[in-house]
């Protein structure tokens, strides 16, 4: 029986060769369009009884965390504003308007068991994206793209966020009683950043750009990000951040990639410049091999996670839109992530219908792991491809139309008493997820180390 399997599994994979072409941008639309619909199988939230915004879980109800529905939507305006299909539109504003919370600033009551200053800055990175991209607005009786943004920003500037430890920094998680608030890490860190980065592009307004360039100080300072532009996970206060966990992940890169951009954007300042092409040569050299995406430190042995398995599409969706910040970057990113495009498609040719993707690339074949992350990573690296045909990132004065409010948020950002009780089956939760990571991360420096 396993050996009819794998002739079956073979056999499909033959006869789907050639559904995803990307020859041609009418290809690219087609192949963006199948890859849409088959993302969007995995949501349920527009359904009857099912929570509007999030993908399945958190776990163990589902696979997924509350940001990675965040994510998903950043993933689907990008699909909207690169194809010009407005399909899913409703179902992504609907998504992105009921995970607001009570005070708008994306920190819904729900989520407080794993709520980190990451999970809520994805969010608000879609909503600064609906903003740049003129994605429809809301009713004026709901909030604006603009306004989430900045209320977001606003509670992670707040000194309550930033404490003294480690000189500084966000920390990972935001209640003190979840499981990684004693840590530190690239990815909040990074978010911030970005988001302050474009916010100070769209409004013209140097006060974040000013946050912005504090907190990439800090990162570099306390040895989060080295000479090289390598950026590591993250360290712990009660080491003040000496215990720096060296893993390696594409998304912190990407992150710190595109903010970097539209600080020399917005700046003019050739040190942005130089931070970018750094940030582009060192994201290429871990990350990309033979020019074709691949999360370095959990892919070889496949012991990625469910959130590490959705980190390419970020990727190549943050240095196609680098291109656009800061023209003089596309010759160099845009040949690698055609390549690694074709890459991706060529794989996809899994399931019943012979277009399921996986997540191996390099691999060339269909690899089996199949999930919202993975079908993801290859729609933004497909939709990416057309960046050069559409506009780039608007601000305030250049056609932005959503509503902005700098106050947003101001004042909202603490874990207060109307959040739901913590239980011991929550706190176990996050802390599986803080070990799988802490786990994964260990296990692949061994990796790294024999040189396997």
């Amino acid at each position: 029986m396993a050996s009819i399997a794998l002739c079956l599994l073979l056999s499909a994979g033959s006869v789907s060769a050639q559904v995803y072409k990307i020859d041609s941008n009418d290809d690219i639309i087609s192949a963006a369009k199948s890859l849409a619909y088959d993302l969007m199988s995995y949501y349920h939230g527009n359904e009857s009884g099912q929570t509007p915004g999030i993908l399945p879980g958190p776990p163990p109800a589902g696979d997924y965390y509350w940001w990675e529905g965040g994510a998903l939507w950043g993933t689907m305006i990008d699909y909207w504003h690169l194809t010009g299909d407005d399909t899913y539109n409703d179902v992504v504003t609907q998504g992105m308007l009921w995970q607001t919370g009570p005070n708008n600033n994306y920190m819904p009551p729900n989520w407080s068991a794993s709520l980190g200053n990451d999970d809520q800055g994805f969010w608000g990175m879609s909503a600064m994206l609906a903003a740049e991209e003129n994605f429809p607005n809301p009713s004026g009786d709901q909030p604006q793209w603009l306004a989430l943004a900045q209320a977001v920003w606003n509670t992670q500037a707040d000194p309550d966020r930033h404490d003294s430890t480690c000189g500084g920094g966000l920390r990972w998680q935001i209640p003190f009683s979840n499981n990684g608030y004693d840590y530190k890490n690239s990815i909040a860190n990074g978010i911030f950043f970005n988001l302050g980065a474009r916010l100070a592009r769209y409004t013209n307004n140097a006060t974040y750009a000013k946050y912005a360039e504090d907190t990439w100080d800090w990162v570099v300072n306390v040895g989060l990000m080295d000479e090289n532009y390598n950026i590591f996970d993250g360290a712990h206060v009660e080491k003040n951040c000496t215990d720096i966990n060296r893993a390696q992940f594409s998304y912190n890169n990407g992150v710190f990639l595109l903010g970097a951009a539209y600080m020399y954007n917005f700046t003019g300042d050739a040190k942005w410049e130089t931070r970018v092409n750094g940030l582009i040569n060192a994201t290429f050299n871990v990350f990309f091999p033979n020019d074709t995406a691949y999360e370095a430190s959990c892919e070889e042995h496949m012991t990625c996670t469910t959130d590490m398995l959705s980190f390419k599409g970020y990727v190549h969706r943050w240095m196609a839109t680098a291109t656009q910040i800061v023209p003089s970057t596309a010759d160099t990113i845009l040949p690698v992530l055609q390549k690694s495009a074709q890459a991706a498609v060529s794989q996809c040719t899994g399931g019943t219908d012979g277009r399921t993707c996986g997540f191996q690339w390099s691999s060339g074949v269909f690899d089996g792991s199949v999930g919202a992350g993975q079908t993801m990573d290859v729609l933004a690296a497909v939709s990416s491809l057309l960046i050069n045909e559409s506009k780039a990132p608007l601000t305030n004065s250049t056609g932005g139309t959503s509503v902005g409010d700098p106050d947003a948020g101001i004042g909202s950002g603490s874990i207060g008493d109307d959040l739901p009780t913590i239980t011991t089956a929550d706190r176990a939760g996050a802390g599986v997820l803080t070990g799988v990571i802490i786990l994964t991360a260990a296990a692949a420096f061994g990796w790294m180390g024999t040189g396997k």
